[in-house]
């Protein structure tokens, strides 16, 4: 699930001062079974289930007080310690904080995939290979899957997924006589339609965000980031990235977005009154259009993503989370085995009964999940198009490995083009020249 207004914090991204540091990040009070240097196995983790203790889980998703209340009935001698130490970047800082301090922090933590490879490579997360995680690819679509394969090791257990797709207002586009996308240059003649026919109506908000920059690229089948341990170059102008921006900088130039910001008192305004016509967002969206824009339920329907090529079926994940086993854990089979039931158990269940998105292919797959009607979307089976887009998420994306401080500059740089004569190509290039001196400067090769 996406968190609302995720804006990250500038500097958070300073998880250790440079490379030979990111190196030495984790405490070394990794101890007890399932420790940093131990290759576990299915047999200790059930021991230690059986064994029983207590574990330490910092998350904000609300659907985990369910998994936790039956991992617990399952497990009676293991209690599991549910804290919410704050959304997003504010906890990343928190454990960021006590993985500094090399005590205070949790044995498993939720992490975005964007923020994954930070914590991956500053090795304050398990790699989770030697539990035997890498036989469980199967189990999820791609996207996520990709999302927590770092250099090769297994850094966590997907939790979600975001696969894209265009929620529209149908009762506008009727009002209108307008024409559901299939490809992203109709919806840019659709935009011009629509805020002609009523100037104060716009096909979708944008202010400038990062993640959603960022997925329109990757579903254009743009690799601006590339990896490699501590080598990492940054490249906007790659086919991806210039398919994004000869599109969307006509719809700035042309004012034909809504300046609004998305998880705004306005934004949910116009979801509701219709001046804001569509999202291209992750599958985790239904939840919040229920409760947020209870009034236009009824109205919205879901499609699959605008493509950027007339035929092609691509897709992108847009947010999304996993649990990832801190390595200053003392109770590494513990806290695996409670990965194992969340995220690879019945506990995914207790979470798509929640409202969350799932990751694991099974579910995906299911008859149930997919002839699932949503009465906010009259009626519609909306599963049937999320999960046609996990499976058409475009392989072979990768985040930086400082993401998160990167999402932090991005409106100093990318975001200069909503208020100003830049150009989204200019502001890209701002944001690339920036994170290859940020990465330079804390001991990262960069190119």
């Amino acid at each position: 699930m996406r968190v609302p207004a995720r804006h990250a914090v500038r500097g958070i991204g300073l998880l250790c001062a440079a490379a030979l540091s990111l190196t030495a990040c984790a405490s070394s009070s990794t101890t007890g079974s399932g420790s940093a240097n131990t290759a576990s196995s299915a047999s200790a983790v059930q021991a230690a289930l059986a064994k029983g203790g207590t574990i330490t889980v910092w998350a904000w998703e609300p659907t985990l007080k369910q998994v936790v209340t039956d991992f617990e009935a399952k497990y009676p001698k293991v209690h599991v310690n549910l804290v919410n130490a704050g959304t997003g970047d504010k906890q990343y800082t928190a454990l960021q904080n006590a993985v500094q301090a090399g005590n205070g922090g949790p044995d498993v933590a939720q992490i975005e995939y964007y923020a994954l490879g930070q914590f991956a490579l500053g090795k304050s997360v398990q790699d989770l290979s030697g539990f035997g995680a890498a036989s469980l690819s199967s189990s999820y679509s791609p996207g996520p899957w990709s999302s927590v394969n770092i250099g090769g090791g297994v850094y966590a257990l997907p939790m979600d997924s975001g696969p894209m797709a265009l929620f529209y207002n149908k009762k506008v586009f009727d009002k209108y006589g307008l024409t559901v996308p299939t490809t992203w240059a109709q919806y840019l003649d659709d935009a011009k339609k629509l805020h002609a026919a009523d100037p104060n109506a716009y096909i979708t908000n944008d202010t400038g965000d990062a993640g959603f920059t960022t997925s329109l690229i990757w579903q254009a089948g743009g690799h601006p980031y590339k990896v490699d341990g501590t080598k990492v170059s940054v490249d906007f102008t790659d086919a991806g990235s210039t398919a994004f921006t000869s599109t969307w900088q006509q719809l700035v130039s042309a004012k034909l977005v809504a300046p609004v910001n998305s998880w705004s008192d306005q934004w949910y305004k116009g979801l509701g009154d219709g001046t804001i016509a569509t999202l291209a967002s992750g599958a985790w969206m239904p939840a919040n259009f229920v409760s947020g824009v209870p009034g236009a339920s009824g109205d919205w329907r879901v499609a699959p993503l605008p493509q950027w090529q007339a035929g092609q079926n691509a897709s992108a994940e847009n947010g999304g989370s996993s649990l990832a086993v801190m390595k200053a854990s003392a109770n590494q089979d513990l806290a695996y085995g409670f990965l194992q039931f969340a995220n690879a158990g019945a506990g995914v269940q207790d979470r798509i009964k929640g409202g969350a998105f799932p990751a694991t292919t099974a579910d995906l797959n299911s008859s149930a999940f997919l002839n699932t009607a949503f009465p906010y979307f009259g009626g519609q089976k909306a599963n049937q198009i999320f999960a046609q887009s996990a499976k058409n998420v475009v392989k072979g994306w990768q985040y930086l490995p400082f993401q998160v401080y990167a999402n932090s500059i991005f409106n100093d740089t990318v975001g200069k083009a909503y208020v100003s004569s830049t150009t989204l190509t200019q502001g890209l290039q701002a944001w690339q020249d920036a994170s290859v001196k940020y990465g330079s400067q804390q001991g990262f090769t960069t190119g």
